[in-house]
C-alpha cells in the first residue's frame, strides 16, 4: 500500500502528509540519532498482522494509538517523525520524557476517527487490533482504502503467533517476546533505523536471558494472578495468550489463569479466590484516571471484598506492583522482568 495520495474518511476529505524523504536527526529517547543507519527505507515491504505494507520512504507523520507504540518510537529516536500520540496509561518512562514532550498529545484517551483525521497522518500504529474498529479510528481495510498504512504489534496477531510452528519438525511457535522483537525489526526497516532496532533487540534479549536464570532458583512453581484493571467490580486478569503468561513461565512461576485462551479475560473475585494464587501482580494504570485503574484502587477493592480479603496472599501482603504498560507488548515489557524477579525474591520464592 503506497501512501502518496489525498485520502477520504467517509464523506470528509482527509489530506494526508504523504511526502517521503530521508531520515532526519533527532535527540530522542534512544541513543544516537534517527539518521544512524544509512538505509533509507526506499522500497521497503513488511507484513503486519496479515496485511502487506509498502513504503516509498520513511513515514513523516506517524500517529501512535497507545502508549506502548509511542514509547517504541521514542526508543528508536523517531519523535520528529510523529504527528501525535494518544491513550496514556501510566507515566511516561523518565528516559523518554524529553522526547515525549516534543510530540503532540492528540488525546489522553483512545483516539477517535475524527482525531486521527485531523492529525493528517501518513502512518498509524497500535499495540492491539481492537484500536482499528469502526467505532474507533476505523478498520484497517477502511484506512487502507485511504492510502493510510497501519501497523499492529505482532504479539496481538494469533496467526503470527503460530507461524512457522511445525511439531513434527520440532519447530515451536514464536514466543511473545520473539514477536515483540519482530516489531522492533519491522519498524526499523520502515523508518530506516535498522541498526538501532537491532541494538534494542540485542539488549532486550540479554535482559530476557538474565531473567530466565531465576527459574532455576525458584522454589516449586508459585502461581500468580496478574490483575490488569478493575471496571466496576469486574477484574481483568492475564489469560494464556497475554504476555504476562510468558513472563511467568520465563521466571519459573505459573499464571493462575493460563487455562483461559484470551489476553485479558474478565473473571469474578470468587474465581480468583478459587485459584488461590501464591501472589498477585497488580498493574498500575493511574494515568488513565478511571476508578479502579491505580494500584491503590485495586488493592482497596481486593481488601474490601469478603472473599478476596481472606486469601493467604492478601493476608500476607504478597503483592508486586508493576506499571500497567509493562504488562502490554511494549518496549518496556522486559522492564517488568527484573521487577518481577526482585518481587518474588522479596516474597521468598527465589533461593
Amino acid at each position: 500500500m503506497r501512501h502518496r495520495h489525498p485520502a477520504r474518511f467517509g464523506t470528509a476529505v482527509l489530506v494526508l502528509a504523504l511526502t517521503a524523504v530521508g531520515c532526519s536527526s533527532s535527540d530522542g529517547g534512544g541513543s544516537g540519532s534517527a539518521s544512524d543507519d544509512k538505509a533509507s527505507s526506499s522500497g521497503t515491504n513488511v507484513t503486519s498482522c496479515g496485511r502487506k505494507l509498502s513504503f516509498d520512504g520513511p513515514p513523516e507523520r506517524t500517529v501512535a494509538l497507545d502508549q506502548s507504540s509511542t514509547e517504541v518510537l521514542l526508543e528508536l529516536g523517531l519523535q520528529d517523525r510523529m504527528a501525535g500520540t494518544s491513550n496514556l496509561k501510566t507515566k511516561i518512562a523518565p528516559e523518554y520524557k524529553a522526547a515525549y514532550d516534543k510530540v503532540d498529545v492528540l488525546s489522553p484517551k483512545i483516539l477517535t476517527g475524527e482525531q486521527l483525521r485531523a492529525a493528517t497522518p501518513d502512518f498509524a500504529l497500535g499495540g492491539f487490533t481492537d484500536y482499528f474498529t469502526k467505532d474507533r479510528v476505523g478498520t484497517r481495510e477502511e484506512l487502507a482504502d485511504l492510502d493510510l498504512p497501519t501497523f499492529v504489534s505482532a504479539v496481538d496477531c494469533p496467526k503470527q503467533n503460530t507461524a512457522g510452528a511445525d511439531k513434527k519438525a520440532g519447530k515451536k511457535a514464536k514466543s511473545p517476546f520473539d514477536l515483540l522483537f519482530q516489531d522492533y525489526t519491522d519498524l526499523g526497516k520502515i523508518f530506516g533505523v535498522e541498526k538501532r532496532a537491532a541494538k534494542l533487540v540485542e539488549d532486550q534479549r540479554a535482559t530476557l536471558t538474565e531473567a530466565a536464570k531465576t527459574a532455576d532458583r525458584v522454589k516449586g512453581e508459585p502461581t500468580v494472578v496478574w490483575l490488569y484493571s478493575v471496571y466496576g467490580d469486574t477484574p481483568y486478569v492475564a489469560g494464556k495468550s497475554a504476555i504476562p503468561s510468558e513472563m511467568s513461565r520465563t521466571v519459573g512461576a505459573k499464571n493462575a489463569f493460563d487455562d483461559l485462551d484470551e489476553d485479558w479475560p474478565t473473571v469474578t473475585w470468587e474465581q480468583i479466590a478459587e485459584r488461590d494464587p501464591d501472589f498477585l501482580v497488580i498493574g498500575d494504570l493511574s494515568e488513565r484516571g478511571k476508578p479502579g485503574d491505580s494500584a491503590a484502587d485495586k488493592l482497596k477493592a481486593i481488601r474490601a471484598n469478603p472473599v478476596m480479603s481472606k486469601l493467604s496472599a492478601v493476608e500476607k501482603k504478597r503483592f508486586i506492583e508493576i506499571p500497567g504498560t509493562e504488562m502490554d507488548p511494549s518496549v518496556r515489557t522486559v522492564s517488568a522482568l527484573p521487577r518481577l524477579t526482585a518481587g518474588m525474591k522479596d516474597l521468598g520464592y527465589v533461593r
